[in-house]
């Protein structure tokens, strides 16, 4: 059975980590708009990232590893995220998403980085390779959002 590295384990739990920001970042999101379709989005979203957060603490477990419980804050992993909960005392939907692509973008390229490390095992990247292509979709649909409520 093959075990992670000490590396490969810390980013995942950065990952992890990232998922739970990104959930939280969306559930306010979706408490502060006011547009039905936006609020279902982010909803919606919300709901991945708590399920893609299941997913890593399973995996990281199969490979006897100790998930983070989360609430930490470890640096700018989080920052991308809290900026949105700073802009979410406006109302202001297009700044909103703005700060979503922001976050969404991030998160791609951690994912990528990830996944483009030989020594994860086959389970773990194709995951991950799962959870990027639903993000990069969250992405593009916050970039349609956009053009709609600008």
């Amino acid at each position: 059975m093959m075990k992670y590295t000490e590396n490969m384990s810390k980013k995942l739990n950065e990952l992890l980590e990232k998922n739970y920001d990104a959930e939280k970042g969306y559930k306010k999101a979706a408490e502060i708009v006011d547009n039905t379709k936006l609020k279902q989005f982010f909803e919606s979203q919300a709901q991945h990232r708590y399920d893609f957060g299941h997913e890593l603490k399973s995996e990281i477990r199969n490979f006897g590893e100790t998930p983070d419980k989360g609430g930490s804050t470890t640096g700018d992993m989080h920052r991308t995220w809290m900026d949105i909960k700073s802009t979410f005392t406006s109302n202001d939907e297009e700044a909103i998403l703005e700060e979503v692509q922001k976050g969404e973008k991030k998160a791609v390229e951690e994912y990528d980085e990830i996944i483009s490390d030989t020594t994860l095992p086959p389970t773990t990247k194709s995951i991950l390779t799962k959870q990027r292509e639903s993000v990069k979709t969250a992405l593009q649909s916050a970039k349609n959002f956009e053009v709609v409520v600008s």
